[in-house]
């Protein structure tokens, strides 16, 4: 066997270490260091010639930063022989600029797919894209996985009396129909009107609530306005309790002061991105994904199907 070495950046060293304990192997050495202007240094520190290697770096806060070392350490590994390059991304930065909403605006997602291709990444693993079409701006395989697979599990242990699944907005009803399917579910809608980036405003709950235990499903939660509003508007129409579920704990700005509203009972987020150290998280559960990643690792490297972990 031509062997496998996982290597991690400075994003997220804990979920890197939870990945490397699943598989019973230790991450490979890499000196990162930063030149004293802030320019990135990488040295690989052992041979990787002939060898399958994954990335672990998610492009979170801050995203420029965290993308650049990836980028770079995906060159050196390159121009060391590397066989293959997978990029292992569990949250995949700049995702929400995907298209030309507005007239002269950059496609920032599909610049980064051309980015992390020239620095010589032959494959992506990321979890939940903002969109799912980006998947079709990188010319090499890309494998999305689904946060859903340790949400379900998690939903299904508290003994909600009476639940059903919601969507904070029209663009993600298709995510919360799947979750709603695999849990036999009703669903309601929430329709918003966003006036300018990060700040919305609920108009209306398609779909009633009343005596629900309400299910917020959601890809990503940054400022958590969206998610408290959406609350907000449920418990006003009636409903019992509301729990959101996240994949992505981008939680920047005020995020932490909008958690403790009272309408938001629980928020269950992922460990695709560190929360920010001394954060008040008593309303915030987090579940693991780092299994799931160090499965799907060992699923590419043998050649085995990954689609069969969510069916």
């Amino acid at each position: 066997m031509r062997g496998y070495k996982i290597f991690s950046g400075t994003a997220n060293l804990e979920f890197s270490k939870k990945i490397s304990k699943y598989l019973s192997l230790p991450l490979s050495e890499a000196t990162i260091k930063r030149f004293s202007d802030g320019e990135i240094n990488v040295q690989i520190r052992e041979s990787v010639r002939g060898k399958d290697v994954f990335v672990i770096q998610p492009t979170c806060a801050p995203a420029n930063v965290n993308l650049m070392e990836l980028l770079i350490v995906s060159d050196a590994l390159r121009r060391s022989s590397a066989n293959s390059i997978t990029a292992v991304v569990p949250y995949f930065g700049y995702a929400r600029q995907d298209r030309k909403a507005a007239p002269r605006v950059p496609i920032t997602a599909k610049l980064v797919a051309n980015m992390m291709q020239t620095a010589g990444v032959n494959r992506v693993v990321t979890m939940d894209l903002h969109a799912g079409q980006i998947q079709g701006f990188f010319d090499v395989p890309v494998d999305n996985l689904y946060g859903s697979i340790v949400f379900v599990d998690f939903l299904k242990a508290q003994n909600l009396k009476n639940p059903i699944i919601a969507s904070p907005d029209v663009g993600g009803v298709a995510r919360a129909r799947s979750f709603a399917k695999k849990l036999n579910l009703d669903m309601v809608i929430v329709d918003k009107r966003r006036e300018e980036a990060n700040k919305s405003e609920v108009m209306n709950v398609i779909g009633d609530v009343k005596d629900k235990d309400v299910i917020l499903i959601d890809d990503m939660i940054d400022t958590a306005g969206t998610i408290v509003k959406a609350a907000t508007a449920f418990k006003e129409r009636g409903a019992t309790s509301v729990m959101a579920f996240c994949t992505h704990a981008v939680l920047s700005g005020i995020a932490y002061e909008n958690i403790a509203n009272p309408a938001l009972d629980k928020l269950i987020v992922t460990d695709t991105i560190p929360l920010k150290d001394g954060a008040n998280t008593d309303k915030i559960k987090i579940l693991s994904v780092a299994p799931l990643f160090g499965e799907v690792i060992r699923r590419v490297y043998h050649d085995e199907s990954v689609n069969s972990l969510f069916i």
